[in-house]
């Protein structure tokens, strides 16, 4: 259905340019405006434009419209849409939330918050109460630095979350997050397990160190570095990982699940060999995915590598297949 045509009941509005977009958003983003960023290559995303045709019938004062990620790029980058599926929610034209993943139960719950306006979404019992301390202790030793803050270290959400993640930064300090945005039984609920009521708060070795005011004291006292894991110096963490394995391939999503259709090509021609390779996601690390296009001096993705030698990207991947030099190269023999 064209953006300018009649809605009909329970509709999935298909956008397909930039243009299109940006003359649907005042208008629809009034109320609520949900928009899913799609591939039609992935069968995730077939499904999650379903359950939207779902939602519509459920909330006929939403409007929800699907966009190609990769045939509108414009748009994509301007919301720096990496992976899909990808939700957006507008309101009053201003984007308020954003989902990244296949989440039907958490794309619902967010449609319904929003919709009605509330401030959070029904108290829903995804685990248990008992369960909640060991999740809790989990999370907090799941790497040995973790940070739990408002947003992601590329997207914080509040001014204390985004001066926290500069002084890590700054310090080359090794650290994980968690958005306590994205679960708010974690949010509510780590505020009293650690008695510590506000966020940002930061965790060494499982153990509370404080938030943003403990941390900038123990900066200017010099023992942050004491306390906290350094990260190794750029380089020579590339190094490691281009060599981890034989061959490596360095693409958006993994080998079960490509989440561009670059590097979905490029698995099945690995595939279709049968040598054996690893493969690391660049969208879980944004150091690795800025830092290696400068280490390479090769400016997209994927990108593979043999023996820790780059052998170059989708089209020259191609070319050696179609040549019948991909497979000595894979095995190490040219």
């Amino acid at each position: 259905m064209a953006a300018g045509a009649p809605e009909a009941a329970a509709a999935v509005v298909e956008v397909g340019s930039a243009r299109q977009f940006e003359e649907l958003l005042p208008v629809k983003a009034k109320s609520l405006l949900v928009v899913h960023f799609w591939a039609p290559w992935a069968p995730q995303c077939t499904q999650m434009n379903e359950v939207m045709v779902e939602l519509a019938k459920e909330h006929p004062q939403v409007s929800f419209v699907k966009l190609e990620a990769e045939a509108v790029p414009e748009v994509s980058e301007k919301y720096e849409i990496s992976s899909v599926p990808t939700f957006l929610f507008f309101k009053n034209s201003q984007r308020i939330d954003r989902l990244d993943g296949a989440h039907a139960p958490e794309l619902t719950k967010k449609v319904q918050r929003h919709a009605s306006g509330s401030a959070f979404p029904p108290s829903a019992k995804e685990h248990p109460k008992e369960d909640l301390s060991l999740r809790l202790k989990k999370l907090t030793n799941a790497a040995p630095c973790m940070l739990f803050m408002k947003g992601t270290p590329q997207e914080p959400r509040c001014g204390f979350s985004k001066q926290m993640v500069e002084i890590l930064n700054k310090h080359n300090i090794q650290f994980s997050s968690f958005d306590i945005f994205s679960d708010e039984e974690v949010r509510q609920g780590l505020k009293t397990y650690s008695n510590w009521p506000t966020y940002p708060q930061l965790y060494v070795s499982g153990e509370l160190v404080g938030g943003l005011d403990i941390i900038k004291e123990l900066e200017a006292s010099e023992e942050l570095d004491t306390i906290c894991p350094k990260a190794p110096k750029l380089e020579e963490r590339l190094k490691v990982l281009t060599n981890k394995a034989s061959v490596m391939l360095f693409m958006k999503g993994n080998k079960q699940e490509a989440k561009c259709g670059f590097s979905k090509q490029i698995l099945e021609i690995l595939n279709s060999t049968d040598v054996e390779y690893e493969t690391f996601d660049i969208l879980e690390d944004e150091e690795v995915r800025q830092g290696l296009k400068a280490y390479s001096n090769w400016p997209t993705y994927p990108q593979l590598y043999v023996k820790g030698e780059l052998v170059g990207g989708l089209d020259i991947v191609k070319e050696l297949k179609e040549n019948g030099e991909l497979l000595p190269i894979l095995r190490g023999e040219n």
